[in-house]
């Protein structure tokens, strides 16, 4: 098993982060600084997310918890199927849960479609923010403590469908 803190997790994806933007840059024989600064949004969005996604919501003696990976953590307790769930089991925290899960996707469904020129409708910038939200809840099958959850898949991609929303209607009424 693997233990991380998110500073560590932090650390070496900016590590990685800035290592791949130096061989784009040396790739591309020039560095736009409007570009730059567009997938620093980007880069934004992932690490918040990582945060609230693999290290939750509660401080542990002042601090937040380790992340522990591990091929032996996945256990059929931590995966739900059930789409709505929360319907009918009303868990302490669920409301902020629902509010939380489409509102940390928002900026994904804004500022996706904004610097990647292949996001340019609705349907592909929510189809990108479900795969992106597929690859996180996949990803929490190796985390223990961490729980795999249609719910989850269904609220962030309704949080991406909102933001693209925003930005095509934004683009629409700029070209009237």
């Amino acid at each position: 098993m693997l233990e991380i803190t998110f500073i560590q997790l932090l650390i070496t994806f900016t590590i990685t982060w800035i290592a791949i933007r130096i061989i784009a840059a040396l790739r591309n024989k020039c560095i736009s600084l409007k570009r730059e600064l567009q997938l620093l949004l980007v880069y934004i969005c992932i690490a918040v997310i990582s945060r609230f996604v693999y290290f939750g919501y509660h401080l542990i003696d002042g601090r937040l918890d380790t992340l522990k990976i591990g091929l032996g953590m996945i256990s059929a307790d931590d995966i739900s199927y059930t789409p709505f769930y929360f319907l009918f089991d009303r868990y302490d925290g669920w409301l902020m849960n629902i509010i939380g899960n489409i509102a940390m996707f928002i900026p994904v469904g804004i500022i996706w479609p904004i610097c990647f020129k292949k996001l340019d409708n609705t349907g592909k910038t929510i189809l990108a923010g479900a795969g992106y939200t597929l690859l996180i809840e996949l990803s929490q099958l190796f985390c223990y403590g961490r729980h795999t959850d249609i719910d989850d898949l269904i609220l962030n991609t309704a949080g991406v469908a909102i933001g693209a929303v925003i930005v095509f209607a934004i683009r629409k009424a700029r070209a009237k």
